[in-house]
């Protein structure tokens, strides 16, 4: 609006936002957030409307931007799973979005929906805080991002007690919120949480990843590897010894580079980002030639046992035993 204060203009809602993102905590946060610096301008009971994108027609998302607030200046219209609405119904938004109503809020919630296509453009338009991003947080920043969590519950949680609750339930920031809640229930004092609390009071629900089976491998660490290989459930030994012969021909790699003095390149000549390679070198340490030559030579016929009727599982576990035992 001419003539508003630039502060003003800042704080202007916009008539669309994309929620988009994996994290369900932070979408959830962002939509309380926005519901309720709407609920202060006016009763959100009779000016808001929420749609499902699996089901929900553009028509009718449209009909309802369009309608008129009742006793207030603006009202909510929220569509969860906007990445699910069918072709047609999105390009309905998109031809809604190039004029939109001045009194309506369209909120798009999605886990994820791609830069390129039409309805994302058309939020991206209206502004650079359109598009809110709700990215998961990588692994390693979780523990400090889980102990600020605590507080708000609170409770506090030692350096340690973060870790290990990540580790029992997983990245999903819901999940680990409604475990924060419960341990802040159950503690008592004024102490902080420590490990020995967590694992008393929280039980496992997250399945190891495949790749942090293949860094303990990497790192010979035999005990890990048994214990992660009890908590993969969905990964089959044969999916297991691929991924491990692969990081083996990396190690070779490692191994090559830092014998010709140039250890720093091993992400170039491996066509990979740095982040994915720094251990690479340390682990290659921890093998010799011979080692790595053998536990090719052995993954060979592993995977031929494997493959001829021998119980796949045990053979995978006899192979990574050899190859990580010192």
């Amino acid at each position: 609006m001419l003539g508003m204060p630039e502060n003003k203009k800042k704080d202007a809602l916009l008539p669309a936002y994309l929620v988009v993102g994996e994290d369900a905590l932070k979408r959830d946060t962002v939509m309380k957030r926005l519901r309720a610096r709407l609920s202060a301008l006016g009763d959100l009971s009779f000016n808001s409307d929420e749609f499902a994108g699996e089901t929900a027609a553009g028509e009718s998302i449209v009909s309802a931007c369009n309608t008129v607030p009742f006793a207030s200046p603006v009202r909510l219209v929220e569509v969860r799973g906007a990445d699910k609405l069918k072709k047609a119904d999105a390009e309905a938004l998109v031809a809604y979005l190039s004029s939109p109503s001045e009194t309506t809020v369209l909120a798009l919630v999605a886990e994820k929906l791609a830069k390129n296509t039409r309805l994302y453009k058309a939020v991206s338009v209206l502004g650079k805080s359109a598009i809110i991003d709700c990215t998961p947080l990588k692994r390693y920043e979780l523990p400090k991002t889980v102990r600020a969590m605590a507080t708000g519950h609170g409770v506090t949680l030692t350096e340690g007690a973060a870790v290990q609750l990540v580790e029992l339930v997983g990245e999903d920031t819901i999940h680990l919120d409604n475990e924060l809640k419960k341990i802040a229930l159950a503690h008592r004092g004024t102490d902080a949480v420590n490990e020995h609390e967590i694992m008393g009071l929280v039980s496992r629900t997250a399945e190891v990843k495949p790749w942090e089976f293949v860094d303990a491998f990497s790192s010979r660490d035999t005990n890990k590897c048994l214990l992660y290989l009890g908590r993969m459930g969905s990964v089959s030994s044969h999916a297991l010894l691929a991924m491990c012969t692969t990081r083996l021909r990396e190690l070779v790699c490692a191994k090559a580079m830092a014998t010709r003095g140039n250890a720093r390149g091993v992400a170039a000549a491996l066509k990979m980002p740095d982040w994915r390679c720094k251990n690479h070198a340390a682990w290659a340490r921890a093998f010799s030639s011979e080692d790595l030559r053998n536990a090719f030579t052995s993954a060979r016929d592993t995977e031929r046992a494997m493959k001829s009727g021998t119980d796949p599982d045990a053979a995978f576990l006899d192979w990574v035993l050899s190859v990580t035992t010192r």
